[in-house]
Formats: structure tokens, sequence, C-alpha cells
């Protein structure tokens, strides 16, 4: 397969800037044999008595720092901690820096880091001057939220932002950017959903600055997806194997969830705990075994995103519903609109 198979279109009108208010009025495309159009707040009605839906429950935290070692500026996203304490990150002017410099950051007096190795593509381990809660508030006070760069904020993220760019299940720190599926809910939505009798697990996967980097390989099998962190428990495995065998189907509520699902399944469909880092690359021609239904938004063109929609749903089938979600003047990306995708094998189910 090549990149290029992934390759669509897309107006620039189609793109969201803003989320839909409330959160759950955004449309909602329901893809299986056939195309219908609804609203987030519909979705109780494709899941029955028995299902679980399964979100991510990790919270963004400021990534987005700026710095100077000397008279460079420094910019530096943070994408995921190491075992030992430093972080890995992505690093704009890299080349202004060597192993054993200081990076002072702009926001707190004080707040640095320490440049522990570079690596290539821009990257680079970081060693910060504080750990734990008080590195918490220090990137609280200092950083920013990397918003995708598609949302247009030339002054930078908004207040605004501050509350639209986080899911209402946020609670253990640590992305870079939103599990966006999970941005439509409201707790109206939840409660409606426990009255159709849908159980709700939540799993953390936090999602890495790599999201925001293009494929760069046109074979698509050349391509190697940046490691996220993901926990997956025991008590969560339980309540998907033990739903899964009174008849009740997984509805993942992302690509985060159902990249961290196929982590967390066997080749039988039994889902066992895991906790570590994930590098799962699902493209067409790999069997989906952690999910029935996938809830997820409208994805850019040529991404490993897309390619995991269509090996979900079938490439045909998503070709098909994208050109009548652009049509149809859906809007795509973080705050954009939502699907609703039946896995290939069961379009027909009711």
């Amino acid at each position: 397969m090549l990149t290029s198979d992934f390759d669509f279109a897309l107006p620039a009108a189609n793109i969201a800037h803003t989320p839909a208010v409330p959160r759950d009025a955004a449309r909602l495309l329901v893809v299986g044999d056939t195309l219908a159009d609804r609203q987030v707040r519909d979705l109780p009605a494709y899941l029955r008595a028995g299902d679980v839906l399964v979100v991510n429950d990790t919270a963004v935290i400021h990534a987005q720092l700026t710095g100077r070692r000397g008279a460079a500026s420094i910019g530096v996203t943070l994408d995921r901690p190491a075992p030992d304490g430093s972080w890995h990150a992505l690093v704009r002017n890299a080349r202004r820096l060597k192993p054993g410099d200081m990076i002072g950051f702009d926001g707190l007096d004080g707040f640095s880091a320490s440049v522990v190795e570079l690596q290539p593509g821009g990257a680079a381990r970081l060693r910060f001057d504080r750990a734990g809660a008080d590195l918490d508030a220090a990137l609280a006070q200092a950083g920013q939220l990397a918003l995708p760069p598609y949302i247009v904020r030339p002054t930078g993220p908004t207040a605004a932002d501050e509350q639209d760019y986080q899911t209402m299940f946020a609670a253990h720190s640590g992305a870079v950017a939103a599990p966006t599926a999970g941005l439509h809910f409201t707790p109206a939505l939840d409660a409606a959903l426990r009255d159709r009798g849908v159980t709700r697990v939540t799993l953390t996967l936090h999602v890495g600055a790599g999201t925001f980097l293009p494929m760069r390989t046109e074979v698509v099998a050349e391509h190697r997806m940046h490691p996220e962190r993901a926990i997956f428990t025991a008590e969560a495995a339980a309540t998907l194997n033990a739903a899964r065998a009174a008849g009740g189907r997984i509805v993942a509520v992302g690509t985060t969830s159902l990249r961290s699902l196929e982590t967390a399944v066997d080749a039988d469909g039994v889902f066992h705990p895991f906790a570590g880092e994930t590098d799962i690359f699902i493209t067409p021609g790999r069997a989906i075994r952690g999910a029935d239904l996938l809830m997820t938004n409208f994805h850019l063109p040529r991404s490993t995103l897309f390619m995991l929609v269509c090996a979900f749903a079938g490439m045909d089938r998503m070709k098909s519903a994208y050109a009548h979600a652009i049509a149809s003047g859906y809007r795509f990306y973080s705050y954009g609109d939502a699907s609703l995708l039946r896995r290939a094998a069961l379009s027909s189910q009711p």
C-alpha cells in the first residue's frame, strides 16, 4: 500500500476551528451498509443494553514551551516521559543545542531543563529541574496547549481552548493532544447512555507529539509510529471479557482507545491487562479484534488515522463516507464532527 492511496481533497471550509456548542450537538455520520446523518446526542439509539463504551481518560497538559539557550530561541513540544524521569521532546532549533546545554523557559523564572541527548529528526531527551507535582505546576504556568496546526490561533490558545480541548473524562495528566472523539461527550449524553444500559470503561493512552507529524514515507509499511504510553487495567479487561461473553459489543471512543484495545487483546479476542508503550500501526488487512464499533472524528488525508478507519470499516466504505461528509459540510479534525463506524464484518448488524 502507498500513502497516496489514502489521499483525498479536503476543502478548507470543512476544517473546524471551534467545537460545536453544546458538545453533543455535533453531527454524527453513522457508517454501515448505508449512511445515516445524525447528531452525537443520538448515539444511545445505536447502542443497546450490555454494550460497553471504552473511553480514554488522559488529560492534556501544557506541552508547548518556549525557551532560550543563550541568544537562541528554542521551541519544545513535550512527547512522553522516560522511565528515568527525563522527557522525550520535539525541539525547534535543535541544531543550536548540544548535550549538557541548559534551556531556560519563558514564563517562569528559574524553570529550566538540561539536554541529555539529541536524537534524529529534531528530537531530544530533556531533564527538567523539577519533577512530579512541581513540574506539573511549572508546565501549567510556563507552557501552552499544543493545539494541532490546523486550528488557527494567531495569538496562541485561548481561554476557551483550555476547556474545549479537554474531555469530561480527563483524569490522568500526560497527553500532548486530546483524544478528540471524547470531546463530544456531555454529562447529559453520559446519563442517557447509562439509562440505555450501556456500561463505561476507561483506559489511559497519553497521546504524544507524534500525532502532529505527517507521514514521510510513500510506502505505508515503512512508516514507524511514535511510541505512546498506555494503561489498561485488569478490572477493565475483566469487564470487557465478561461483556463479550454475555453478547455485548465493545464500542471504542476514539482511535486512541482502539489502539489501546488492539494492544491488549489476543488472537482469540480475549483482553489482558497492559501497561507500557505501544507503537501499534493499524492498516487495512489487519484483523480488528478489540472493538465492534468505533466512534471517531474525521481525519486528515494521507494520515495513519485515516488508514486506521479504513482498516476498521473497509477502505471503499470509508472513502465513500468521507466523500459524503465533505459534500454534506461535515466539520473535520479535532473540533469537528464525529462518525460511528461498524466493523466491516459486522456492517449488517442492527
